[in-house]
């Protein structure tokens, strides 16, 4: 599958809005979004997300609503790679560490037993 068009920082805003609002209208996304442009920019961008592959529209009435071609499992991974090498210099250790100290209360008895066999799991697979 061919790598779609990298994405400026308001379309990723967008991006991660149709996720998290799931198949949103233009006014919904404008609602949502950190200091908002116009709603004219706002179809201006859907639009650019459409064209670059990013984004399907289907026709819901007189509006139309977005959603993603990329499954979220897919866009997480590719966030997640970003983030770490962005903020992290590709450190998994230092991600994990700074997502455990943001947990406020620490972790509960089973999510320490999830994470202890996936990461064994991972040793166990050369990962």
């Amino acid at each position: 599958m061919k790598p779609l068009p990298e994405l400026s920082r308001r379309e990723r805003e967008v991006m991660d809005l149709v996720y998290e609002l799931g198949n949103p209208t233009a006014a919904q996304i404008q609602e949502n979004m950190a200091d908002p442009p116009t709603y004219s920019a706002v179809r201006s961008i859907l639009r650019g997300l459409v064209n670059k592959g990013h984004l399907v529209s289907e026709a819901d009435g007189p509006r139309y609503l977005y959603s993603p071609t990329m499954p979220a499992l897919r866009a997480r991974r590719s966030a997640m790679r970003r983030v770490l090498k962005t903020f992290f210099g590709d450190s998994v250790e230092g991600a994990v560490a700074t997502l455990l100290e943001l947990r406020e209360g620490g972790l509960t008895p089973e999510e320490h037993a999830r994470l202890r066999e996936m990461i064994e799991k991972a040793a166990e697979e050369g990962r």
